[in-house]
């Protein structure tokens, strides 16, 4: 096959509006394009000169349109939106970009519609709206938390809910809180930041902290769900990966009537003792074709954080499936 032409297009903007939502004020996303399209944009009064491989840059073009359609429409630009238009050009399925925004599931405290970022996360959301229990797996960066947290706090405005559970097992210290020292809150906070981050952007933290301490809100470590029957309730369990098989047997049972659950984690990420089979891994064997529960897989295509983190992600992925490669040539040449 050939080598591609370098060639040099100029895309006009229709108005210095449309200039700043699309670039963003003195145009930092331009280098977030530049390293997502691998080509070189040059702001020209009311033009942008786009230079770089042809394909490249005209699958460039395609993104400013349809960036350009959402501007156009009030929706205002943010970096993941620019990396989800992106990826979906490379996907060869931009066509569907806007289709994304055609649903908000809950807005956040400055007012701004939270809105799934690219199919995954939609399977994702569709998986919650449709079914008792919902895993979500794959790497960081891919919304699963935020996403599900997200959901749970509209589940709460509609009045399907009555409250939200929010856990995770504090592998770090082997779920022995007793040997921690503080109080309750002191010891889990760490542990459950992640978690405590995204309920904070979307009520604020005043008001996060008025329905944690009426009760509307529980945040606890996973050991705590122990002998409980949890009805009325959004439950999420985070960082999945690293329940034993009798954590996870033991979460899952406390589903009760009018719940909804939600379990994330990345099995690339297990922090378990040598030897410990992840909850998370059996569950993905066991459950897999039970009605009313959905598992959804993310991979580094889905992460919408900087472009770089989803190369980074991919590179430890290969890596890891090099060694398990080689482990494995090497027990058939001993054998």
């Amino acid at each position: 096959m050939g080598e591609q032409k370098t060639i040099e297009q100029t895309f006009q903007i229709e108005s210095p509006e449309i200039e700043v939502g699309l670039l963003g004020t003195r145009d930092k996303f331009v280098s977030l394009i530049e390293q997502g399209m691998d080509v070189e944009i040059r702001p020209f009064g009311e033009n942008l000169k786009v230079s770089g491989q042809e394909e490249d840059v005209k699958l460039t073009i395609d993104v400013f349109r349809a960036l350009i359609s959402l501007l156009n429409q009030g929706i205002r630009i943010h970096s993941t939106d620019i990396v989800s238009a992106m990826k979906m050009a490379h996907r060869g399925t931009l066509e569907y970009f806007a289709d994304l925004y055609s649903e908000t599931i809950i807005k956040d405290r400055r007012g701004r519609a939270i809105r799934v970022k690219n199919f995954g996360q939609r399977q994702y959301v569709n998986a919650m709206k449709h079914n008792d229990i919902t895993f979500g797996i794959g790497p960081a960066g891919t919304g699963k938390t935020y996403l599900a947290v997200a959901m749970a706090v509209a589940s709460l405005k509609r009045g399907e809910v009555e409250r939200i559970i929010l856990t995770r097992p504090a592998v770090e210290a082997g779920e022995s809180l007793g040997f921690l020292p503080g109080d309750l809150r002191e010891k889990v906070d760490p542990y459950l930041r992640p978690i405590y981050d995204a309920l904070n952007d979307i009520f604020g933290a005043d008001h996060t902290q008025r329905l944690i301490d009426r009760g509307i809100i529980e945040i606890a470590p996973l050991a705590y769900m122990r002998g409980r029957t949890l009805d009325g309730a959004f439950v999420i369990l985070d960082e999945a990966q690293n329940t034993t098989n009798a954590q996870m047997k033991m979460f899952l049972t406390r589903l009760g009537f009018g719940s909804k659950m939600v379990i994330n984690g990345d099995v690339s990420q297990i922090d378990l003792p040598h030897g410990t089979r992840s909850g998370l891994v059996n569950a993905q064997r066991i459950l897999n074709n039970i009605k009313s529960i959905k598992f959804v897989k993310f991979s580094a295509e889905d992460v919408v954080r900087h472009p770089v983190v989803a190369r980074i992600i991919t590179a430890y992925e290969d890596q890891t499936s090099k060694q398990l490669a080689e482990k494995d040539k090497e027990k058939k040449e001993e054998k």
